[in-house]
């Protein structure tokens, strides 16, 4: 007897056998973090920043059981943006490319499809319970579309599952509690359509704080009129649009099929946070809180933000096939929650000022690590420009701009920074 095995389409196909050595080379090269991301939805143009979240997202933190308590390591993203920003493109990419995926939207989705519902049995008359999307996503990613359209009432039913990772569940006398194991990838428009700048971000995003501060990664799109940017995203459309295929690229995409193996594959790591590690994440997280409490116009920021960098780091730890979290890593989640943050505090059209250009930013910056001294050492300098997302080049490029105005100089070694 012959046993065919049906799947919804020919790509969705996984293939039983691991991932060869031949594939992971193909992978590993110099740089597989950036290429790795730039395969995520190839014929979506620029979001480069977004696309590695989303492969993190994808590969996942750690979970840890602390006698008993649940620290979860799903990890999870809401996409916050003007219309037309290939928000809904991203999502529907991400469910075909999971290994276990749902796919729903705000409008069609009540509290009890999302968790579960109790259903009446036809035959015996007892009463059932039907799993919903959430509890057939479990161990894999929820795809929820229009999230900012969802009634109320019904978004409450995910706070459980976002951070508990369960659902409760006592109706019709039956009283259980269902595994939910899940990543929830949200997209939703701000509350007047578009991002309207002459507002607060609260009330731009008009989501509980109960549930923002679940979310790992808070990601708000704008669509900025940009010439240069406006053209190359003009033509790169276009181009799809005419090949039904990418623009050549200077990294050439992963197939889908290797993706999903190198993933699955990453899932099997479990990395451990060294000691060693401990003292720069505890001042990191602290720093944060104090800028939190300075700059009213931030999102939340609690212990969970904590959690969600641990999160971020274990997966790029992860991606690499290693069993340490190093402090590139949490150099790297650092940067990704400094942009999510940064997308949200634009520079206002409203305050009269120059925009700040980076140079200014990270003389701000060096000026804050100096403090009262003259003297500063560049390592101190180098560790906090990171931290908030700086690339090394710039942070060069700020030092010799301000030494050629004689604001401070350097050493001969580049180890210390002196003020005039």
């Amino acid at each position: 007897q012959r046993i065919v095995k049906m799947n919804k389409m020919e790509e969705d196909e996984l293939g039983s056998e691991d991932i060869t050595e031949a594939e992971i080379k193909q992978i590993a090269e110099e740089d597989f973090y950036n290429k790795l991301a730039s395969s995520i939805a190839p014929e979506i143009y620029g979001h480069e920043d977004i696309k590695k979240a989303l492969l993190l997202l994808l590969v996942g933190g750690v979970d840890r059981n602390p006698n008993g308590m649940k620290i979860r390591g799903c990890i999870n993203i809401c996409l916050m943006g003007d219309p037309g920003v290939a928000k809904s493109q991203l999502l529907s990419y991400i469910n075909r490319l999971a290994l276990r995926s749902q796919y729903t939207t705000g409008r069609g989705t009540s509290g009890v499809g999302l968790t579960a519902a109790v259903m009446k049995d036809p035959l015996t008359g007892e009463m059932t319970l039907e799993g919903g999307a959430l509890v057939l996503s479990d161990q894999g990613i929820c795809c929820i579309d229009e999230f900012d359209k969802m009634a109320d009432s019904d978004r409450t039913a995910i706070h459980e599952v976002m951070e508990q990772q369960t659902i409760s569940i006592a109706k019709a006398g039956i009283m259980t509690s269902l595994n939910a194991r899940v990543s929830i990838l949200a997209a939703a428009n701000p509350a007047y359509g578009r991002y309207n700048p002459k507002k607060t971000v609260e009330q731009n995003i008009q989501l509980p704080a109960a549930l923002l501060s679940r979310f790992d990664l808070l990601w708000l799109i704008q669509d900025r009129p940009d010439r240069e940017n406006d053209l190359r995203l003009a033509q790169h459309i276009t181009f799809v649009h005419q090949h039904s295929d990418q623009p050549p690229m200077l990294i050439k995409p992963l197939d889908m099929k290797i993706m999903r193996r190198y993933i699955a594959l990453c899932k099997k790591k479990i990395p451990m946070i060294p000691e060693s590690l401990t003292e720069y994440l505890v001042s990191a997280y602290v720093e944060m809180r104090k800028e939190a409490r300075n700059n009213r116009d931030t999102t939340f920021t609690s212990a969970r933000t904590l959690l969600a960098v641990l999160r971020l780091a274990t997966a790029l730890a992860r991606l690499r096939l290693v069993d340490m979290v190093e402090k590139e890593d949490v150099n790297e989640a650092m940067r990704l929650m400094e942009m999510s943050k940064d997308s949200l505090n634009h520079m206002d059209d409203r305050t009269g000022r120059r925009p700040q250009t980076v140079t200014d930013k990270i003389f701000t910056l060096i000026r804050e690590v100096a403090g009262d001294n003259k003297v500063v050492q560049m390592s101190d300098i180098l560790e906090r420009c990171t931290s908030k997302g700086y690339k090394p080049d710039q942070v060069t490029e700020c030092l010799e701009e301000y030494e050629e105005l004689n604001v401070w100089q350097q050493n001969q070694a580049r180890t210390r920074l002196t003020f005039v």
